[in-house]
């Protein structure tokens, strides 16, 4: 996102101010948070964060989700959208986003990120700093491709899909919808049962907190 138009963050998190950083290095100038857990008085570079959510927002502002949860970035899109607001993308202006690339709504892509030709990113995702979302590849609403994390091309990431930092999924691999990758996990097989994969290669995390192998 870029302009003149005020953006409405919903959250006031780590991933909120994230997302309010990026949007004021591409030239934003009017920012709100609106966030329930906010303390009186609280803002982030002077602008204000409320506590309650608006009945409306101003004409040409529009809104994001800026919580890192993927089941709450979903209901933060719904009510967005159940209200008529217009939903943003917040692009760094230091990613690179291929021209052939498509980026649905509500998404926001950190510094360093690239989105390769003919990838495709669903509503609602994180494409964090320095990820890669190469060629081809295509990433379902609602996931959250974590900082330094590489889906290789001709991928297919499903919905609610979490993959940590420094995370791999090799070249044409498929990882199913409700998957998280735990960090520097290498996915070199394609996983379809939700859970926790961890290790390289990335195999179900047990109950005792250890890879099965």
């Amino acid at each position: 996102m870029k302009g003149d138009g005020g953006l409405l963050i919903l959250g006031f998190g780590g991933h909120a101010r994230s997302v309010a950083a990026v949007a004021i290095a591409n030239g934003v100038r009017s920012l709100l948070f609106v966030d329930e857990n906010a303390r009186d008085g609280e803002s982030f570079l002077g602008f204000p964060v409320r506590r309650e959510l608006l009945e409306s927002i101003p004409p040409g502002w529009s809104c994001i989700p800026g919580v890192g949860d993927n089941a709450k970035r979903k209901q933060q899109i719904e009510f967005a959208q159940s209200a008529g607001w217009d939903l943003a993308n917040v692009i760094s202006s230091h990613a690179t986003v291929d021209v052939n690339a498509s980026i649905s709504p509500g998404c926001f892509v950190g510094h360093h990120a690239h989105i390769g030709p003919l990838a495709r990113v669903g509503r609602g995702c994180i494409i964090n700093t320095g990820a890669i979302v190469e060629h081809e590849s295509a990433v379902g609403d609602f996931s959250h491709v974590s900082v330094n994390s590489v889906v290789a091309g001709r991928s297919r990431i499903g919905s609610f899909v979490f993959l940590g930092t420094g995370a791999t999924v090799i070249d044409g691999v498929r990882v199913g919808d409700n998957i998280t990758i735990g960090a520097g996990a290498a996915v070199v097989e394609s996983l379809d049962i939700p859970g926790t994969y961890v290790g390289c290669p990335a195999k179900p995390l047990s109950r005792a907190g250890r890879a099965v192998h």
